[in-house]
């Protein structure tokens, strides 16, 4: 079967079976991603130490907002392609190919530069100290030509699996990072690199993946592939991707933001220590959140096609076996973390005072989880279909909304009552959880008509 055929299967096979086809390939590649996110933690955990963790954490925000710039691009010209696809338009869709590629390229080079030469007073806004910020400087030296390879390997996964290539994505995606984890010990370890070595590591890694997704396209046999006519920039398809993709983007942002704010807050209440904790924490919570992207990631394509193509009734049944999906991964996952937080911990580090401060924290942060798959598959959701305000709205809502106010707002009722600031900051995550789900339900209800209306022009 030819690829044109696979892409019209989105409107003609059964719900469950395409989620499945297109899902499991990204959550396989997510998975892989996070491993090596991972792997990199625990090397350098137990082959450097702990304040090691603690400038790795520090450098999470600076990666964050070099990662929003290819989900700008990336996540907009993704869900375009999806819609233009249902429409039946090639012609629309390499322009939609060319006009990614001059974004991906620009934005990147200059993001890029701006890293290098601002990195120092950039690490340290977001709460480096004396004994972290060499690690962290040491770490993004090396891996930043690595990160503007990934908003190309980014951007064009996403149109290898908007275009009817899932299975090439996952390989695509994954087999970078099982290059990585494969690296990080030889340079760790074997060459005594250090938090080096981890950089290495994943640079190269980055690298030889964004040399296999630029040759699928260059593959004229590829259903979409690059073409002249498909590099001309067109304003209003620099529009309508940037407009999609700013959700992404701004919440990517507002992440890197937002860590700064809490790693302030957590070294007044805790030390680096807490900064460290917070950062073992989250990297089993990305970890649960990479799945749940994934699996909102094989939505995307299905939902915006059958959008594009008038097909509301597979619109709601696509979202709402997504919905469910989402959720039970965040349930399964708060369960684990709550119940085993030790066991959990110490895959990451043997450090005994880093556990200790970091097992309040991981039940505090992931008791609310199941909230926050159904905040992101709401926001994914309105992203594929091109509302594009209604999931910057949803998206940002734990984050900044809530979060931010509630981190300084929580630890000071907690400590004048008595109580320790410290368990103030966790708690005013689980609050934000619970917040911001509640007003994406608020803006999931405002939308409900798109589940029994067809598509208007969407040009």
């Amino acid at each position: 079967m030819d690829t044109i055929d696979k892409t019209k299967e989105l409107e003609t096979k059964s719900i469950g079976s395409l989620l499945w086809v297109y899902a499991l390939p990204a959550v396989i590649s997510q998975v892989i991603a996070s491993v090596y996110n991972i792997a990199d933690r625990i090397f350098i955990g137990n082959g450097v130490g702990p304040l090691a963790i603690a400038g790795l954490v520090i450098t999470m925000p600076m990666m964050n907002i070099i990662h929003a710039f290819g989900a700008l691009v990336g996540v907009g010209a993704g869900s375009r392609m999806s819609i233009v696809l249902g429409k039946k338009d090639v012609n629309w869709a390499e322009k939609i190919l060319g006009n990614s590629m001059i974004l991906t390229l620009g934005l990147g080079i200059i993001v890029m530069l701006c890293c290098y030469l601002f990195m120092d007073s950039i690490l340290m806004k977001f709460g480096a100290t004396a004994d972290t910020l060499q690690y962290a400087r040491d770490y993004m030296v090396v891996i930043l030509p690595g990160m503007f390879l990934t908003t190309i390997t980014f951007n064009l996964a996403t149109l290898m699996r908007s275009s009817g290539y899932p299975l090439k994505a996952m390989f695509v995606l994954g087999g970078g990072a099982v290059l990585n984890i494969i690296l990080d010990p030889i340079f760790i370890f074997g060459f005594k690199w250090g938090i080096m070595g981890a950089a290495a590591a994943s640079t190269i890694s980055m690298f030889v993946t964004a040399v296999i997704a630029i040759a699928h396209f260059i593959n004229p046999k590829s259903f979409i592939h690059f073409r002249l006519h498909g590099w001309k920039p067109k304003g209003y398809i620099f529009r309508n991707i940037t407009m999609i993709g700013l959700s992404p983007f701004l919440m990517n942002v507002a992440a890197a933001g937002v860590v700064g704010i809490i790693n302030h807050q957590l070294l007044h209440y805790g030390g680096d220590y807490a900064v460290g904790a917070c950062g073992l924490v989250n990297t089993y919570g990305n970890f649960l959140v990479l799945l749940i992207i994934g699996i909102c990631q094989g939505m995307q394509p299905i939902a915006g096609y059958n959008y594009g193509a008038g097909h509301p009734d597979r619109l709601k049944a696509v979202f709402v076996l997504t919905m469910k999906i989402t959720v039970l991964v965040g349930l399964v996952g708060s369960v684990v973390s709550c119940v085993f937080p030790r066991s959990m911990l110490r895959i990451f580090t043997n450090d005994q005072d880093l556990i200790r401060i970091a097992i309040p924290a991981m039940r505090y942060m992931m008791v609310m989880f199941p909230l926050i798959g159904f905040t992101i598959t709401n926001s994914n959701f309105f992203q594929s279909i091109d509302k594009p305000w209604i999931a910057i709205t949803t998206s940002l809502s734990r984050q900044v909304i809530f979060l931010v106010p509630m981190s300084f707002i929580i630890p000071v009722l907690f400590a004048r009552s008595g109580g320790d600031g410290l368990t103030g900051v966790w708690m005013a995550a689980t609050i934000s959880d619970v917040c911001g789900a509640v007003l994406a339900a608020i803006l999931l209800f405002t939308q409900r008509k798109v589940f029994s209306e067809k598509a208007t022009d969407i040009r």
